[in-house]
């Protein structure tokens, strides 16, 4: 998983229009607030307005502000709007990734992590992000020690093997 700066600084964006919907703030507020470069912020919330997730109205009135209440948008949502899927392998979804037969599994690896990443950035909503009142699926991934410790090196699997030969390597 990687997000980029473009998706983060849309995350921050739309935590902020949450905070204050369903008002207007003007970029300048919205990159005062979270200390973001107000030009790149400016073409970030051109692609949410795009992709409908804000409006924007000009005029010494106008400013951005969410389409939608913040409970019926996801995080997954403005990342793709931003950076597109949310996994890919060589720039392709991984349902549109060809191996030779020897290497199937690989193509299946790839769809389960992009399943992971769904179900946390499609169930975490702009609402929960700025309350903090995430589900309770959500709450136990980041609750664990583990989950904030860096990975280095080799790892040993945690989840125990089948019995199935299909299983042994």
């Amino acid at each position: 998983m990687h997000v980029s700066a473009k998706g983060d600084y849309a995350a921050r964006a739309v935590a902020y229009l949450a905070s204050v919907y369903p008002e207007r703030a003007s970029a300048q507020v919205v990159a005062d607030s979270y200390e973001l470069p107000r030009k790149f912020l400016e073409a970030v919330l051109a692609d949410l307005r795009r992709a409908s997730i804000v409006t924007a109205t000009r005029g010494a009135d106008g400013g951005y502000a969410l389409r939608r209440a913040p409970s019926q948008i996801t995080l997954g949502e403005v990342l793709r709007a931003i950076d597109g899927p949310l996994a890919d392998v060589h720039g392709l979804r991984p349902d549109e990734v060809t191996y030779p037969p020897a290497l199937q599994h690989l193509q299946e690896v790839w769809v389960a992590a992009r399943s992971a990443v769904r179900s946390v950035f499609d169930e975490v909503t702009i609402d929960q992000l700025v309350t903090g009142e995430f589900p309770a699926a959500i709450r136990r991934l980041f609750a664990s020690e583990d989950a904030w410790t860096p990975r280095v090196g080799p790892q040993h699997p945690k989840i125990p093997r089948g019995e199935d030969p299909e299983f042994r390597i």
